[in-house]
C-alpha cells in the first residue's frame, strides 16, 4: 500500500498531488481493492489490485482500518460473564436492621442534599443497603431485569443509603436530579425503596401543573371559583362522583376563552350576565358552541348549587342536538398504507385489534395473557369474548414467539410489552401503541370506526346486531346503522352482501 515514502507526483487516476506507487495515490489502490474483492473467488495479490487500477472512477470514503483482512473463522465464544469470570453470586438474606437505640433528629422535614455525596465515598458496609441489596435481587429476578438494570439498581441504592439511619424518608425531589446526574435508572431504584418503606413521594403532579397553567391570567375571583369547580370535577364531591381526567381537561379547556374575556370586566363570576354568554356564545358555531356551552353549564349550575352565584346565567339556554355528519369509510389505498407501515410484529397485531375486533387503543394496551385462549381460538377485549380468526391468530403467535425471544424473562402479564414495561408490571402507553399509524390517514381510530361500519353494511343496518358484536351503547349503534343505511341508499348498486370499499 501506499506510505509515506513513496515520492509526490499527480495521481493518474484522481490527479490529486499525492505519495503515489505505481502512479496512483493510496484512495486509489484502497478503491481498486476494493473493487477487485467483490468479484473475486480466491485471495487477492498486488497484481490482481494493479490491473484494476485504470478501472477506478470513483472513490468510497473508509475509515482507517477497514481493509485489514479478518479472520476467516469466528472466535470461539466466551464463557458467560465479563471476561471469562464466573457470574456473581447473589446477595446473601438480609433483612431489615434493628434500630436498636437511635438520635432523634432536631429538626424535621430538612431536605438532605444529596448533590454532595460523592458515589466513591458510599458505605457499602451499611446494614441497610445489604437489604436492599437483598430485596433488589429479588424483585430483578421476579420482573426479570437485565445485568446493566441490576448494576445500576445496586450503584444507586449505594449512593442514597450512604448515612442512612433508621427513621429518615428519602424523598422524590431529593434524589431525582442527583441520580439523573449520574445516568442511573430512578424509576427501579424507587421501586426497591418503597418496598423498603422509606420513600415518599413528593412530586408535583401533572395535574397540578396543567392546573395552575390553565388557570394563569384569569381574574383572582374567577380562578378560584373555577379552580374549586375543576378540583370538584377531578376528585369528586358530596354529589358528585370524580371525572375522568380527560373530561376534566376538556371542560376547563372549554370554559377557559371565555373566562379569559370576562376577566378584563369583572372580578367574580356573580357579575357574568345572560346577555355576556350570550354575546360569547355568537360567535361559536357547530361542534365548538356545543362543547363550550356544556363546559360553561356544568360551571355555572355547580356555582349556583354551592351559592356562589345569585342567578344561573346558562340557564334555559338550550345546548340542543348535536347533528353529527355520516361516517366514511376508508378507501382501500388508505388501509394499504397503514398496513404498509406496520413493519412489526407488535404493530402488525395493534393493526389486526383494531382493524378485525375493532378494539380502541385503550382496550388493546390492558389486554393481559390470560385474554388469550389460543387453544379454544377465544379472545376477550373488554370483557368480551371474541372468536380469533386465521389471521389474528398467526399475527397473535408470531408476537408471542418474538415477545419469548426478546424478554425471556419478564414478570409483565400484559399481552404487548416494550422495552421499558418488559421490566415493569404497567401496560405499554397509549402513545407506544398509536405511534405506528400517526401521521397515516388510516389511524388506529379510524380503522376501529371502519371495521364498524363494514359489519352495518355487509350485514345490514341493525343496532341490535351491531351492539351485541361490538359492545355499542343504543345512541353509538344507532348512529352507525344510520350512517350505512344513508350510504347504502346513496349506491344503489351496493348490497348487504356487498363490501364496504365499494360504497366510497
Amino acid at each position: 500500500m501506499v506510505g509515506r515514502s513513496h515520492d509526490e507526483a499527480p495521481c493518474t487516476g484522481c490527479h490529486r498531488v499525492q505519495p503515489a506507487k505505481w502512479g496512483y495515490c493510496r484512495l486509489c489502490w484502497c478503491q481498486a481493492r476494493l473493487s477487485t474483492k467483490s468479484t473475486a473467488s480466491r485471495p487477492l495479490d498486488e497484481t490482481d489490485v494493479r490491473s484494476r487500477l485504470g478501472a477506478v472512477r470513483h472513490h468510497q470514503l473508509f475509515f482507517v482500518g477497514m481493509h485489514y483482512r479478518r479472520r476467516s473463522t469466528p472466535p470461539p465464544p466466551r464463557p458467560r460473564g465479563r471476561r471469562g469470570a464466573p457470574r456473581k453470586p447473589p446477595p446473601l438474606p438480609a433483612w431489615r436492621p434493628d434500630p436498636g437505640w437511635r438520635q432523634l433528629s432536631l429538626f424535621d422535614q430538612v431536605p438532605r442534599d444529596y448533590s454532595r455525596l460523592d458515589p466513591a465515598d458510599a458505605d457499602l458496609a451499611s446494614p441497610w443497603l445489604a437489604w436492599a441489596k437483598h430485596l433488589a435481587y429479588q424483585l430483578a429476578e421476579a420482573r426479570g431485569w437485565g445485568r446493566n438494570i441490576r448494576f445500576a439498581v445496586n450503584r444507586g441504592l449505594a449512593f442514597v443509603l450512604t448515612g442512612y439511619v433508621e427513621g429518615d424518608v428519602i424523598r422524590h425531589t431529593e434524589i431525582f436530579v442527583p441520580l439523573r446526574a449520574l445516568d442511573l435508572s430512578v424509576g427501579h431504584i424507587v421501586t426497591v425503596l418503597e418496598e423498603m418503606g422509606i420513600f415518599e413521594d413528593d412530586s408535583e403532579p401533572s395535574f397540578e401543573r396543567w392546573l395552575a397553567e390553565r388557570l394563569e391570567g384569569l381574574a383572582p375571583g374567577i380562578r378560584s371559583e373555577a379552580e374549586r369547580w375543576t378540583r370538584v370535577l377531578h376528585e369528586g364531591g358530596p354529589r358528585s362522583l370524580p371525572r375522568r381526567e380527560g373530561t376534566v381537561w376538556l371542560y376547563l379547556n372549554g370554559v377557559r376563552p371565555a373566562l379569559l374575556e370576562w376577566s378584563d370586566r369583572y372580578d367574580h363570576l356573580r357579575e357574568v350576565t345572560r346577555d355576556d354568554v350570550l354575546t360569547y356564545l355568537k360567535a361559536l358555531h357547530g361542534r365548538q358552541r356545543h362543547s363550550q356551552l356544556v363546559a360553561l353549564r356544568s360551571l355555572f349550575g355547580w356555582a349556583k348549587r354551592n351559592g356562589l352565584i345569585f342567578r344561573n346565567p346558562t340557564s334555559r339556554i338550550k345546548v340542543g342536538q348535536y347533528e353529527y355528519g355520516v361516517l366514511q369509510p376508508l378507501v382501500p389505498e388508505q388501509v394499504d398504507r397503514a398496513v404498509a407501515a406496520a413493519t412489526t410484529p407488535a404493530t402488525r397485531l395493534i393493526l389486526a385489534f383494531a382493524a378485525v375486533h375493532a378494539a380502541r387503543v385503550a382496550q388493546i394496551g390492558t389486554l393481559m395473557l390470560d385474554d388469550v385462549d389460543i387453544g379454544n381460538r377465544r379472545l376477550t377485549i373488554a370483557g368480551r369474548v371474541r372468536p380469533l380468526d386465521d389471521l389474528t391468530l398467526k399475527l397473535l403467535l408470531d408476537w408471542l414467539e418474538h415477545r419469548r425471544t426478546r424478554w425471556p424473562n419478564t414478570a409483565n402479564l400484559h399481552l404487548l410489552i416494550n422495552n421499558q414495561t418488559a421490566n415493569r408490571t404497567t401496560r405499554a402507553s397509549n402513545h407506544w401503541i398509536s405511534t405506528s399509524m400517526r401521521g397515516q390517514a388510516a389511524t388506529l381510530e379510524r380503522l376501529r370506526v371502519d371495521r364498524q361500519l363494514e359489519e352495518a353494511m355487509t350485514q345490514g343496518p341493525d343496532p341490535l346486531h351491531l351492539a351485541e358484536v361490538f359492545g355499542l351503547d343504543e345512541k353509538t349503534a344507532m348512529r352507525y346503522a344510520d350512517s350505512a343505511r344513508q350510504l347504502l341508499l346513496a349506491s344503489p348498486g351496493e348490497t348487504p352482501g356487498g363490501t364496504v370499499r365499494e360504497a366510497e
